[in-house]
């Protein structure tokens, strides 16, 4: 145990976000998610949810604000008539802890698919809200 650190986070997810440099990727996935098949390096936060892991990650790893959009969100499949409420989450979540704007991309399903493939590690939760993959660009800590 350390102290000012989420315990939600593991020491296997802090190790690889002390380890991402400035432009570098981590994708937290939905339960869902093809995790195994699209990561390079897969890491386990089963039964926890996205939103739980998202403002605990944002406590110690800055955005990029190099980056209009330094957040990515899976696009609805079109047809789709499910909605989307863990967005607000995200939103609330990401302004309350940083100083962007309006700060989401948003990318078709396969598209999504070959960014997260590119991405440091992809985070496979146990979130069950559809939709919920997000993914995130590490920034850098200026002080």
């Amino acid at each position: 145990m350390l102290k000012g650190i989420p315990p939600i986070l593991s020491p296997e997810l802090l190790k690889v976000l002390m380890e991402m440099g400035h432009g570098d990727e981590i994708v937290l996935a939905d339960a869902n998610f093809p995790a195994a098949s699209h990561g390079n390096q897969v890491i386990r936060c089963d039964g926890h949810g996205t939103t739980k892991l998202l403002e605990a990650i944002l406590q110690l790893f800055p955005l990029d604000t190099y980056t209009e959009k330094p957040v990515a969100l899976m696009e609805v499949v079109q047809g789709d008539p499910v909605e989307t409420p863990i967005w607000e989450e995200y939103e609330s979540t990401i302004l309350r802890q940083t100083s962007l704007n309006s700060p989401f991309a948003y990318e078709e399903r396969f598209s999504f698919y070959e960014r997260a493939k590119l991405a440091y590690a992809v985070v496979a939760t146990g979130e069950k809200a559809l939709y919920a993959n997000i993914i995130l660009k590490k920034g850098v800590i200026a002080e």
